[in-house]
């Protein structure tokens, strides 16, 4: 019987998943007999391990789920939902036929952007909102939106008729999209049994350590989205997005800074993303496109990136950028 979809590789991230989901448990256990840097190490460690999952192990499932199974796939996605805080199957549907059909796109005629997390969202004159907006702002709105679909016990955690923009993305025909609202629903269930669990074992470490801790997470995933676009042509499907080629750091997240790859082609496994690179290479050589010398999680280290939305590099300009970048662009050659 065939268990992986794509790759054996993957059973790393269920298996990453788990060890979470484990350690989460043992930090609600042992929260009320910790000292102080014991509480501070847990805020820590529970910030790394969400936003690790959310950016990289559930993202990756979003497009390439594991299992050969569907059942499988159902209760993967519903212990992501636990360790994510939110339904991963809504994140996938906002995710993969939301943000990657129109690729952080601009404010059209009507004002108003089709990418629903695209950077230029709530920006000004044609420019990115800024990034204390984007990121702080937004997690407070997502932390309410979740907030009110985790306690939606009224309609047993059913997509509810109030949620357009999640009723817009599902799938149109019936049974994909029954299947679809049905596994959101479960996302949901397992979401609200996970909250309840660690309420029980320490409400204090919910109140304390858990709900501050998503709100941070919340932001610091904004800010990697942000910087995956800040800069980058929306129009171009070769320069849409910015890619960090570090080797250790690509490593350690299966190949996560490969984001202009990504776009390019979203259903790639992550295994692969690489040699998409180099399959589009003369067409990515030919364009003006960023290369981030950071990840961009930490994007804001980037402090000279041209910002080709506003207008084209000229060669000169473009030469300069490209000898600054080339050290640190080297280090994460693949080819």
């Amino acid at each position: 019987m065939k268990i992986w979809r794509y790759s054996a590789k993957d059973a790393f991230m269920p298996l990453l998943s788990m060890a979470q989901l484990t350690a989460m448990v043992l930090m609600a256990m042992k929260w009320e007999h910790m000292p102080l840097a014991g509480r501070v190490g847990c805020l820590a460690l529970l910030i790394f391990m969400m936003t690790y999952n959310i950016i990289v192990i559930t993202h990756l499932f979003t497009h390439t789920p594991w299992f050969q199974e569907q059942t499988m796939n159902s209760v993967a996605s519903m212990l992501n939902s636990i360790n994510i805080g939110q339904s991963a199957e809504a994140y996938k549907l906002m995710h993969v036929r939301n943000h990657h059909r129109y690729n952080n796109d601009q404010p059209g005629p009507n004002g108003d952007t089709n990418d629903l997390s695209s950077t230029y969202r709530e920006g000004v004159n044609g420019e990115h909102a800024t990034l204390g907006r984007y990121a702080f702002g937004g997690a407070g709105s997502s932390l309410v939106d979740i907030g009110r679909a985790l306690l939606s016990v009224n309609r047993l955690w059913r997509v509810g008729e109030t949620e357009h923009e999640l009723l817009g993305v599902a799938a149109k025909s019936p049974a994909k999209r029954a299947s679809e609202l049905r596994q959101i629903q479960l996302d949901r269930m397992a979401q609200f049994a996970g909250v309840a669990v660690f309420f029980v074992l320490s409400w204090k470490w919910m109140l304390f350590c858990y709900v501050p801790a998503f709100y941070i997470v919340l932001a610091l995933v904004n800010i990697q989205n942000y910087y995956e676009h800040y800069g980058a042509t929306p129009e171009s499907r070769y320069a849409d997005s910015v890619s960090y080629y570090g080797r250790l750091y690509n490593l350690l997240t299966f190949n996560d800074g490969y984001h202009q790859e990504h776009h390019l082609r979203p259903q790639a496994h992550w295994s692969t993303v690489p040699r998409v690179r180099s399959e589009h290479r003369d067409a990515l050589n030919q364009v003006q496109r960023v290369v981030s010398p950071v990840p961009a999680i930490v994007g804001y280290l980037h402090r000279n990136r041209p910002k080709l939305h506003q207008h084209p590099l000229t060669p000169a300009d473009l030469q300069n950028y490209k000898e600054k970048q080339s050290g640190l662009a080297a280090t994460g050659n693949d080819r």
